[in-house]
Protein backbone atom coordinates (compact mmCIF):
# COMPACT_ATOMS: atom_id res chain seq x y z
CA UNK A 1 0.00 0.00 0.00
CA UNK A 2 1.40 3.38 -1.03
CA UNK A 3 1.86 5.90 1.80
CA UNK A 4 0.91 9.42 0.76
CA UNK A 5 1.55 12.61 2.68
CA UNK A 6 -0.87 15.35 1.57
CA UNK A 7 0.42 18.86 2.29
CA UNK A 8 -1.36 22.15 1.79
CA UNK A 9 1.40 24.72 1.41
CA UNK A 10 -0.39 27.36 3.45
CA UNK A 11 -0.65 28.14 7.14
CA UNK A 12 -4.24 29.37 6.74
CA UNK A 13 -6.80 27.55 8.88
CA UNK A 14 -9.17 27.58 5.89
CA UNK A 15 -6.56 26.76 3.24
CA UNK A 16 -7.99 25.95 -0.18
CA UNK A 17 -4.67 24.32 -1.03
CA UNK A 18 -4.96 21.94 1.90
CA UNK A 19 -8.45 21.06 0.63
CA UNK A 20 -7.09 20.38 -2.86
CA UNK A 21 -4.12 18.32 -1.62
CA UNK A 22 -6.33 16.22 0.65
CA UNK A 23 -8.96 15.69 -2.05
CA UNK A 24 -6.36 14.71 -4.65
CA UNK A 25 -4.58 12.30 -2.29
CA UNK A 26 -7.84 10.49 -1.62
CA UNK A 27 -8.18 9.76 -5.38
CA UNK A 28 -5.23 7.34 -5.28
CA UNK A 29 -6.05 3.62 -5.31
CA UNK A 30 -4.79 1.38 -2.52
CA UNK A 31 -3.14 4.20 -0.60
CA UNK A 32 -2.79 5.19 3.00
CA UNK A 33 -3.16 8.98 3.21
CA UNK A 34 -1.81 11.15 5.99
CA UNK A 35 -2.97 14.75 6.00
CA UNK A 36 -0.51 17.43 7.12
CA UNK A 37 -2.07 20.61 8.53
CA UNK A 38 0.44 23.46 8.43
CA UNK A 39 -2.00 25.75 10.27
CA UNK A 40 -1.21 23.76 13.42
CA UNK A 41 2.54 24.34 13.13
CA UNK A 42 3.75 27.19 15.32
CA UNK A 43 7.47 27.68 14.80
CA UNK A 44 9.58 30.83 14.95
CA UNK A 45 10.86 32.52 11.81
CA UNK A 46 14.13 30.88 10.88
CA UNK A 47 17.44 32.58 11.65
CA UNK A 48 20.94 31.19 12.07
CA UNK A 49 21.15 32.73 15.54
CA UNK A 50 17.90 31.10 16.64
CA UNK A 51 19.03 27.74 15.29
CA UNK A 52 22.34 28.05 17.17
CA UNK A 53 20.55 29.04 20.39
CA UNK A 54 17.62 26.62 20.31
CA UNK A 55 18.25 23.96 17.70
CA UNK A 56 15.68 22.63 15.23
CA UNK A 57 12.08 22.74 16.57
CA UNK A 58 10.47 19.36 17.27
CA UNK A 59 7.60 20.22 14.88
CA UNK A 60 10.14 20.51 12.05
CA UNK A 61 11.69 17.16 12.92
CA UNK A 62 8.18 15.68 12.93
CA UNK A 63 7.45 17.13 9.47
CA UNK A 64 10.70 15.70 8.10
CA UNK A 65 9.90 12.30 9.62
CA UNK A 66 6.45 12.31 8.02
CA UNK A 67 8.03 13.04 4.62
CA UNK A 68 10.58 10.27 5.17
CA UNK A 69 7.81 7.77 5.93
CA UNK A 70 5.82 8.67 2.79
CA UNK A 71 6.17 7.05 -0.60
CA UNK A 72 4.69 10.09 -2.35
CA UNK A 73 4.18 13.75 -1.45
CA UNK A 74 1.03 15.46 -2.70
CA UNK A 75 1.73 19.15 -2.25
CA UNK A 76 -0.56 22.01 -3.21
CA UNK A 77 0.98 25.46 -2.91
CA UNK A 78 -0.70 28.68 -1.94
CA UNK A 79 0.36 31.73 -3.91
CA UNK A 80 0.96 34.82 -1.80
CA UNK A 81 2.01 37.82 -3.88
CA UNK A 82 3.29 35.49 -6.59
CA UNK A 83 5.44 33.42 -4.24
CA UNK A 84 5.33 30.68 -1.61
CA UNK A 85 3.25 31.19 1.52
CA UNK A 86 5.53 32.54 4.27
CA UNK A 87 4.53 29.83 6.75
CA UNK A 88 5.39 27.06 4.29
CA UNK A 89 8.62 28.76 3.21
CA UNK A 90 9.64 29.04 6.87
CA UNK A 91 8.95 25.32 7.41
CA UNK A 92 11.14 24.50 4.39
CA UNK A 93 13.89 26.81 5.66
CA UNK A 94 13.96 24.99 9.01
CA UNK A 95 13.71 21.54 7.39
CA UNK A 96 16.68 22.28 5.15
CA UNK A 97 18.81 22.84 8.28
CA UNK A 98 18.44 19.31 9.64
CA UNK A 99 21.95 17.91 9.55
CA UNK A 100 22.57 15.66 6.56
CA UNK A 101 19.11 16.25 5.13
CA UNK A 102 17.99 17.14 1.65
CA UNK A 103 14.77 19.09 2.23
CA UNK A 104 12.37 16.84 0.27
CA UNK A 105 14.57 13.72 0.69
CA UNK A 106 14.31 12.66 -2.99
CA UNK A 107 10.63 11.81 -2.52
CA UNK A 108 8.38 11.63 -5.59
CA UNK A 109 5.95 14.54 -5.63
CA UNK A 110 2.70 15.55 -7.26
CA UNK A 111 3.04 19.34 -7.21
CA UNK A 112 -0.16 21.36 -7.40
CA UNK A 113 -1.54 24.83 -6.81
CA UNK A 114 -4.90 26.51 -6.72
CA UNK A 115 -6.17 30.03 -6.17
CA UNK A 116 -9.47 31.89 -6.33
CA UNK A 117 -8.40 33.40 -9.66
CA UNK A 118 -8.23 32.01 -13.18
CA UNK A 119 -4.46 31.42 -13.15
CA UNK A 120 -4.71 28.76 -10.42
CA UNK A 121 -1.48 29.66 -8.67
CA UNK A 122 0.54 29.30 -11.85
CA UNK A 123 3.23 31.77 -10.71
CA UNK A 124 4.08 29.84 -7.55
CA UNK A 125 3.82 26.55 -9.44
CA UNK A 126 6.40 27.75 -11.97
CA UNK A 127 8.71 28.93 -9.20
CA UNK A 128 8.42 25.64 -7.31
CA UNK A 129 9.04 23.57 -10.46
CA UNK A 130 12.33 25.42 -10.84
CA UNK A 131 13.56 25.52 -7.22
CA UNK A 132 12.22 22.36 -5.57
CA UNK A 133 14.48 19.95 -7.53
CA UNK A 134 17.44 21.77 -5.94
CA UNK A 135 15.86 20.83 -2.60
CA UNK A 136 15.68 17.14 -3.59
CA UNK A 137 12.07 17.05 -4.78
CA UNK A 138 11.38 14.54 -7.53
CA UNK A 139 8.46 16.23 -9.27
CA UNK A 140 6.56 13.57 -11.18
CA UNK A 141 3.79 15.84 -12.46
CA UNK A 142 2.00 19.12 -11.83
CA UNK A 143 -1.63 20.22 -11.70
CA UNK A 144 -3.22 23.65 -11.43
CA UNK A 145 -6.84 24.21 -10.40
CA UNK A 146 -8.03 27.64 -11.53
CA UNK A 147 -10.94 29.53 -9.96
CA UNK A 148 -11.11 27.32 -6.88
CA UNK A 149 -14.53 28.45 -5.67
CA UNK A 150 -16.11 27.75 -9.08
CA UNK A 151 -14.38 24.39 -9.58
CA UNK A 152 -14.31 22.77 -6.14
CA UNK A 153 -16.87 21.61 -3.61
CA UNK A 154 -15.89 20.72 -0.05
CA UNK A 155 -18.00 17.54 -0.15
CA UNK A 156 -17.24 16.21 -3.65
CA UNK A 157 -13.88 17.78 -4.58
CA UNK A 158 -13.22 19.05 -8.08
CA UNK A 159 -16.53 19.73 -9.82
CA UNK A 160 -15.26 20.62 -13.31
CA UNK A 161 -15.32 17.30 -15.23
CA UNK A 162 -12.47 18.21 -17.57
CA UNK A 163 -10.18 19.31 -14.73
CA UNK A 164 -11.10 16.25 -12.67
CA UNK A 165 -10.35 13.94 -15.60
CA UNK A 166 -7.01 15.68 -16.07
CA UNK A 167 -6.10 15.11 -12.41
CA UNK A 168 -7.31 11.49 -12.51
CA UNK A 169 -5.09 10.84 -15.56
CA UNK A 170 -2.10 12.27 -13.69
CA UNK A 171 -2.91 10.16 -10.63
CA UNK A 172 -3.32 6.99 -12.74
CA UNK A 173 0.22 7.53 -14.03
CA UNK A 174 1.50 7.83 -10.45
CA UNK A 175 -0.44 4.83 -9.05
Amino acid sequence: MKKILAIGGSNSRISINRKLANSAALLFNDASVKLYDLSLVDIPIYSVQLEEASGIPDLVIDFATQMDEADLLVLSLAENNGYLNAGFKNLLDWTSRIKGRKTFADKPMLLMATSPGPRGGSSVLDIAKNIFPYQAAVIKNTFSLPSFYQNFDDETGITNPELLDNLKTIIAELN
